[in-house]
C-alpha cells in the first residue's frame, strides 16, 4: 500500500459513531426549527441529539476519559485523556438550509489534542489527524498547504473578524474574502489548501480543537492572538474563553497578514 493512501489511525467503533451521527444530521437536515442560546448563537434539536450520542458513544468506547462538549460539561476534564466535542459546528448553516457544517472531534493528551476528526456530513468528506502521524481526507494523505499552488489567494474571515478591514481602511486587503460560516472548516481550509490564511475572532476550545492539530501536522503557520489553549488547569470552565487565531499556510503568508490579525483586537 503507497503511502497516499495509508488508512488513517480512526478506531473501527469511532467511525462507527461519527457515521451514524452524520446520517442523522443529513436525515435531519432542512427539517430543523432552531432556538437561540443565551449566548445569541442557534441550536436544534439535532445539536442536542448530535451531543448526547456523541457524548454517550465516547464514554462507551473509551470509560474514563472525560468529554468536554460544546452543548454538555464545558469544563477541562480531571482524567489524564479527554475528548473535545463540537457535534455541530456551522449550526446556522444548517438551520438556513445551506449544506455545509461539520462535526468536530479531538483528543487532547497532556493538554494538546492527539487526534482528530473533522466531519463534513454534507459532503460526506472525513478530515483525520494523529500527532506525528499526519493528515488524511477520506483515507488520502494530505500534503503541506506550503508545497500547494494557490492562484486564487482566497483567505478566510468570520462574521466577527470582517470589521477589521474598517480598522485598515487605507490598505488593501491581501486576499479574495471567504465566509464559510463554519468555525472550524474556516481554519482547516488552509491545511487543505483552499485558502491562504483564516483569521478568526472568537473561536471556543470546541471550534478550533480538531483544526489546530491538522494544521500542526500540515505544517501551518499558527498565531495566536491572545491565550494559546493549552495545558489549561483541570476544572477551568472554558465556556466564555475565546482563543482568537490567525492561520496561515505559511510563515511568509502569517506575516502578511498579521496587521490585520493585530488590528482585530486594537480599540
Amino acid at each position: 500500500m503507497s503511502a497516499t493512501t495509508l488508512p488513517p489511525p480512526l478506531p473501527g467503533e469511532l467511525a462507527a459513531l461519527l457515521d451514524q451521527v452524520g446520517a442523522r444530521q443529513r436525515s435531519d437536515f432542512g427539517h430543523m426549527a432552531s432556538d437561540l442560546k443565551a449566548d445569541g448563537t442557534l441550536i436544534t434539536a439535532c445539536d442536542r441529539w448530535s451531543d448526547q450520542t456523541l457524548v454517550a458513544g465516547l464514554d462507551r468506547l473509551y470509560p474514563g476519559e472525560g468529554v468536554l462538549s460544546e452543548e454538555g460539561q464545558q469544563a477541562i476534564p480531571a482524567t489524564a485523556a479527554y475528548w473535545v466535542v463540537d457535534p455541530l459546528d456551522g449550526t446556522t448553516n444548517f438551520a438556513a438550509g445551506i449544506p455545509y457544517w461539520a462535526i468536530s472531534l479531538a483528543r487532547f493528551e497532556q493538554g494538546r489534542p492527539v487526534l482528530a476528526v473533522l466531519d463534513v456530513p454534507p459532503l460526506q468528506q472525513r478530515i483525520v489527524a494523529a500527532a506525528g502521524q499526519g493528515a488524511w481526507r477520506n483515507g488520502k494523505r494530505l500534503q503541506p498547504p506550503s508545497l500547494q499552488v494557490h492562484p486564487a489567494g482566497c483567505a478566510s474571515l468570520c462574521s466577527r473578524s470582517i470589521g477589521v478591514l474598517q480598522k485598515l481602511p487605507d490598505r488593501r486587503f491581501p486576499g479574495k474574502i471567504r465566509m464559510l460560516g463554519v468555525a472550524s472548516l474556516n481554519l482547516v481550509s488552509v491545511a487543505m489548501g483552499q485558502t491562504v490564511a483564516a483569521l478568526e475572532a472568537t473561536p471556543k476550545i470546541w471550534d478550533l480543537a480538531a483544526a489546530w492539530l491538522v494544521l500542526t501536522e500540515l505544517g501551518c503557520s499558527l498565531h495566536w492572538l491572545r491565550e494559546l489553549p493549552e495545558a489549561i488547569a483541570p476544572g477551568t470552565d472554558l465556556g466564555a474563553a475565546d482563543f482568537p487565531l490567525l492561520a496561515a499556510d505559511q510563515p511568509s503568508t502569517l506575516a502578511r497578514f498579521l496587521p490585520w490579525a493585530d488590528a482585530l483586537l486594537a480599540p
